[in-house]
């Protein structure tokens, strides 16, 4: 029997070990019970990753705002309409680039324009739905709970 302040795996053999942390793995994702599959497969699960991480910050929202009211753009043009450096927009350029939701386009003599790409927000958009779906269920036993219990 394990001492009372360790981890029953401390004591157990490789396969027992494997298991339990495949089911403290499924234990962690919200929504999925023993045996159902994960909403997002692993890669579109990273992609809506990176994007809520670029989304985050408040200056590259604003950058992503600037390029979809005024189509492409230098990082020198987004300095001119925002209250951000150039050196800061092309560090959040770059960020938002490994994203995937700003593309560089090669433009006249070095300079480099950026354009929106809106595939990684439609990931993200539908990571979110199947979250919701996981959720709807679940909520709707707790509402006709809680309107039953009154």
């Amino acid at each position: 029997m394990p001492e009372p302040d360790q981890h029953p795996a401390a004591h157990a053999g490789p396969e027992q070990v494997t298991r339990e942390a495949a089911r403290t793995q499924e234990a962690a994702q919200p929504g999925l019970e023993a045996g159902t599959q994960d909403p997002a497969p692993p890669g579109l699960e990273a992609v809506a990753q990176e994007v809520f991480a670029a989304l985050a910050d408040p200056s590259r929202r604003a950058i992503l705002a600037a390029l979809a009211a005024g189509g492409p753009a230098t990082a020198t043009d987004l300095a001119g309409q925002l209250p951000i450096t150039r050196q800061a927009i092309a560090k959040h350029l770059g960020l938002l680039s490994e994203a995937g939701l700003v593309v560089a386009e090669p433009g006249e003599r070095r300079r480099v324009r950026y354009r929106l790409d809106s595939a990684p927000m439609k990931v993200a958009q539908q990571f979110l739905a199947a979250m919701a779906r996981d959720w709807d269920g679940p909520l709707a036993a707790l509402r006709h709970t809680l309107n039953d219990s009154e």
